[in-house]
């Protein structure tokens, strides 16, 4: 399930979000410091799975994500994104914040037509994110997504990603490497600064755990990272090989976000 690699991602991405220690040990820290984790889970799940809620129980979309919001109000949502959930007016602000990318990965897992799950994933980024970077944000992601889950290569994830994000016009496209990235990377919040980057720490895992670590390298939106890439990750692999998903996700989520989760 790519939306459960997406919430896996956010956890664990979670610990290093804003103070990420400049000599960490990525290649060797536990995936797990129960001292930095805190609540465990951020916005990117609560959006996520209030999405996932609103396709699979035929709601709308907007009152979902408002209706399940509102009930972690204290889960790290950015200045703007907070007003719109809960505040009176719900309308788009034409914003390109990397929100629109972290929160779409059940649309990849749960559309089987491409062309019908490319438009759903524009969908749910323009109720607020309908900047374009905002909306080819959450497009790319959920094709990957779907890429992976239909059996395509890693080059040709890479070809598409590139071809969404060349070098001539993205300073993090994915046509860097990480060794290339990581001396120059700027903590960003936008989808041009987050997506093509974390589609590269995925293109350069061997697991679902060398991908957290890739992130874990990296100075960045480590949980939002965790949720765009993660979904990729998990369908392209087909689990989480030796990391103990299942446990992680009961301990952190609430009870209500975990049965949206599995249902």
């Amino acid at each position: 399930m790519a939306v459960k690699g997406a919430v896996l991602g956010d956890i664990l991405g979670s610990q290093y979000e804003f103070d990420r220690p400049k000599n960490l040990d990525w290649k060797n820290v536990p995936l797990i410091d129960p001292g930095r984790i805190g609540e465990g889970f951020t916005d990117d799940s609560v959006m996520t799975l209030a999405i996932k809620k609103a396709l699979i129980e035929g709601k709308d979309l907007v009152e979902t994500m408002v209706e399940v919001g509102r009930q972690y109000p204290f889960s790290g949502y950015g200045g703007r994104f907070y007003h719109w959930i809960n505040g009176n007016s719900h309308a788009p602000y034409n914003s390109w914040g990397n929100g629109s990318a972290m929160r779409v990965s059940f649309v990849g897992e749960f559309y089987e037509d491409y062309d019908e799950m490319q438009r759903m994933a524009e969908k749910t980024a323009a109720v607020s994110h309908n900047h374009p970077e905002g909306i080819k944000g959450a497009v790319v992601t959920a094709t990957c997504i779907w890429m992976a889950r239909h059996g395509k290569s890693k080059l040709e994830l890479y070809d598409y990603v590139l071809s969404e994000y060349p070098k001539e016009q993205y300073e993090y496209s994915i046509g860097y490497s990480l060794d290339e990235i990581r001396p120059r990377y700027k903590w960003s919040e936008s989808c041009q600064g987050s997506v093509p980057a974390a589609m590269r720490c995925f293109y350069e895992s061997t697991d679902y755990e060398s991908f957290i670590r890739n992130i874990y390298s990296l100075e960045c939106d480590s949980d939002t990272f965790g949720a765009i890439a993660g979904g990729v990750a998990e369908e392209f692999y087909g689990g989480f090989g030796g990391v103990d998903a299942e446990t992680i996700l009961k301990e952190y989520l609430t009870e209500d976000l975990y049965d949206i989760l599995v249902k």
